[in-house]
């Protein structure tokens, strides 16, 4: 097993054993050094926590706020890097959990910049996590009102970056996977952030308040294996080796090791792999 797959399988395994948590002093939220991982896109997040910052001559697109207690590293990280965090004009999510959308309230406040999300993830927003179809209550986050909605297809752009949102459903039902391209060099690369295909404990038979969840499923990993994908991120570093290709740059690799759309597919390969081995167990029952 290559050590890419390995870290999707980890991801997979501990949250469908142990689900999701949102205490802040979990081993998701440690802090790392921000770094460039290609043309204009820096990490600025946590060690499994993601934050991403892509840049602009008209102003920054802020994608994913960690937990609360992740902004203040965003903020030590981004001012690390030499950029001002007033300059974010864009804030992005990936999806209404409180582990990526838990310190959205606090950097729109300390931004003042617009809120972007999906239809479906935005009333989840709203919510504060309230209500969530698969875990009720219980990973409550301080409640924020997206500026703008948007549907699958609509495309963000500011400065000449143009991000394209696609609705990915099955771990939200508004989780959305954007993708970019970017030029390293002479080369363009295809980049994905991947919101998540993970079934953490998930209600996939008689799911009463998401009856479509796995179809929803279903669709998205069709859909996700016909992206064309260069450079691969995602919501959870573990998801894509984020620590050990960090390395592997710091220390003048010869290709940028984010690179990486082996490791995409078998990061695909591993939640489709869990999703189905859960449902066929549930639909058993």
């Amino acid at each position: 097993m290559n050590k890419l797959f390995f870290y999707a399988f980890l991801f997979v395994f501990s949250s469908s054993v142990f689900g999701q948590t949102c205490n802040t002093d979990n081993s998701w939220n440690q802090p790392v050094e921000p770094f460039k991982i290609t043309a204009n896109i820096y990490y600025v997040g946590a060690n499994d926590v993601t934050s991403y910052l892509i840049t602009t001559a008209k102003g920054h697109i802020l994608l994913d706020s960690g937990f609360a207690e992740t902004v203040p590293l965003i903020k030590a990280n981004i001012a690390k890097l030499g950029f001002e965090l007033t300059d974010v004009k864009a804030i992005i999510n990936s999806h209404a959990h409180c582990d990526h959308a838990g310190g959205l309230a606090e950097l729109k406040r300390l931004t003042k910049s617009r809120l972007y999300a999906s239809e479906a993830d935005a009333k989840l927003l709203a919510r504060g996590g309230k209500d969530d179809p698969n875990f009720g209550n219980e990973l409550l986050f301080e409640p924020v009102t997206a500026d703008s909605t948007f549907v699958d297809g609509w495309k963000l752009k500011l400065g000449g970056v143009s991000l394209t949102a696609n609705v990915t459903p099955g771990h939200t039902k508004g989780c959305t996977t954007w993708t970019t391209a970017v030029k390293e060099g002479k080369r363009k690369l295809n980049v994905v952030f991947v919101c998540s295909t993970s079934v953490p404990g998930y209600k996939l038979v008689g799911n009463e308040k998401y009856p479509e969840i796995a179809s929803d499923y279903e669709n998205t990993f069709r859909r996700m294996r016909a992206m064309k994908v260069d450079l691969f991120l995602a919501s959870h570093a573990t998801a894509y080796g984020m620590s050990e290709k960090a390395e592997k740059l710091k220390a003048g690799a010869k290709t940028n090791p984010f690179i990486d759309p082996a490791g995409y597919k078998a990061y695909i390969d591993a939640t489709e792999s869990s999703f189905r081995k859960t449902l066929e167990m549930q639909r058993a029952k």
